[in-house]
């Protein structure tokens, strides 16, 4: 089934508000306001994009990003799972003070949907809103489900299509999505990711002459292998490889072979930004519009696959639900044609917190009181760049996990729930940043001075508590 076949279907009942044409003011950037589109992989390692690394396939149009704007070499996801990492990059709060600091339901009228992001908590949705952009969200969302204050219409998004649960989100051929607060059957029918690219194109085509804030939170390549025949049988016969589905079957895919798949969704995803921005440009607005890819935390090793054969760490410690730099450190790439410098890499070490500042500083919008983030705007333009004094993790699956970075030093407190007094591994990211020297004996100095922050950094929260606990 393609595009055209989809069409009919995608257009129906689109509900995308059209609003009136915004004057765009000069923003403090220097430029009319720019629009902001941030697209958000799932479970994407560091290692799974050839200009990070990436030996067994490609990632050219990604790679063409990155080579005509920024790649970020020390930037962090927000945690080291889905729901919390995306309340960090909702917030501009770290996981000590987030709402959210973990994959946890709750139970709505209309069933069994994720931790629901509090309304008293101010989004960049909101921020940007506030300076007459239109917002949308396509993909998946998991902070909130029909009917609770977390759904993304009442965090300031004008428009939604995707998973609003978390759950529902690791299959690819759903059952329904959202359309904002309707339920769309979809019966297994449809591939999200073709329906997730329709619905954001549109977004972008129908919101062109105004300044625009696109979520593209895409599922590729989080939970099961799945992607349509002409994707993975690209790669089919060059891996070794065991059979892990038959094409047709129960997730009416295409998954001869976990690698096969699994390298096929990653060529998906590359192409669709491909689209994205070859779209951006027929419609005369590249020049004026920030692209921001990332990945919500480190490769995942479910539904098969498999992060030590693609290397999809990079070298890094640790795979999702470690807080070691596999688990947290993630691929960002910014693209502003004439405003960032082609090729430049950035070094400055940045987390999801920091968006929120960002979008704010780009639009002129201001900023939310008491967040932790700090906008990396000033890198992005080649300026002086202010810097964090320590970045901060906490984790409270597996008793409970704490990271702290301070410049060079990278502090881990594993069992560390009920127990603040348990043992710290410390490592110097200079001369160790795949972690495997734990040099806390030989700097009791460092050691306490994370342990103080550690301590002070976490803020207790009775729905999620963690040294109280």
């Amino acid at each position: 089934m393609n595009s055209n076949d989809l069409l009919p279907y995608l257009l129906s009942g689109v509900i995308i508000p059209s609003g009136s044409l915004f004057a765009q003011k000069a923003s403090p950037s220097g430029t009319e306001k720019p629009n902001i589109i941030y697209i958000l992989a799932d479970d994407l390692g560091y290692g799974d994009l050839s200009c990070y690394g990436q030996k067994k396939f490609q990632t050219p149009h990604i790679d063409s990003l990155a080579a005509q704007g920024m790649k970020f070499t020390s930037h962090y996801a927000g945690c080291t799972v889905s729901a919390p990492s995306r309340a960090s990059l909702m917030t501009g709060l770290h996981t000590g003070h987030t709402p959210i600091r973990g994959n946890k339901g709750e139970n709505t009228p209309y069933g069994t949907f994720d931790s629901s992001l509090p309304s008293l908590f101010v989004t960049v949705a909101e921020c940007l809103k506030k300076q007459n952009y239109t917002t949308g969200c396509v993909g998946k969302w998991g902070m909130g489900g029909p009917g609770t204050q977390g759904h993304p219409n009442n965090q300031g998004f004008d428009y939604f299509y995707g998973h609003l649960s978390q759950l529902d989100a690791h299959f690819y051929y759903p059952e329904y999505l959202f359309e904002n607060e309707k339920k769309i059957e979809l019966n297994k029918q449809f591939y999200s990711q073709d329906l997730f690219l329709e619905k954001a194109s549109r977004f972008i085509t129908d919101n062109k002459n105004k300044p625009f804030f696109l979520y593209f939170a895409v599922t590729i390549p989080h939970a099961e292998l799945v992607v349509p025949e002409e994707y993975a049988s690209k790669y089919a016969g060059k891996f070794e490889d065991e059979p892990w589905g038959k094409p047709g079957g129960q997730h009416y895919g295409y998954t001869p072979h976990k690698h096969a798949s699994f390298a096929g969704m990653i060529d998906r995803l590359d192409g669709d930004v491909g689209k994205i921005r070859q779209l951006l440009k027929d419609l005369g607005i590249d020049r004026n519009t920030l692209i921001i890819f990332t990945s919500d935390n480190g490769p995942h090793k479910e539904g098969g696959a498999d992060p030590d054969f693609f290397n999809s760490g990079g070298g890094y410690k640790g795979y999702k639900r470690d807080l070691y730099e596999g688990g947290i450190r993630v691929p960002m790439i910014a693209c502003w044609p004439g405003k960032i410098t082609s090729g430049k890499h950035c070094d400055h070490p940045s987390a999801f917190w920091d968006f929120l500042p960002t979008a704010c500083e780009i639009s002129g919008a201001s900023l939310p009181e008491n967040i932790d983030g700090i906008s990396y705007l000033p890198s992005l333009l080649g300026k002086k760049q202010k810097k964090h004094p320590y970045l901060y993790w906490e984790f409270h699956e597996y008793n409970g996990t704490q990271a702290v970075r301070m410049g060079k030093w990278k502090a881990i407190r594993l069992k560390a729930s009920g127990n603040p007094d348990a043992p710290i591994e410390l490592y110097d990211l200079n001369n160790d940043p795949g972690e495997t020297r734990n040099v806390a004996a030989q700097h009791q100095d460092i050691v306490r001075k994370m342990d103080q922050l550690l301590r002070e950094a976490h803020q207790e929260d009775p729905e999620w508590p963690f040294f109280n606990n």
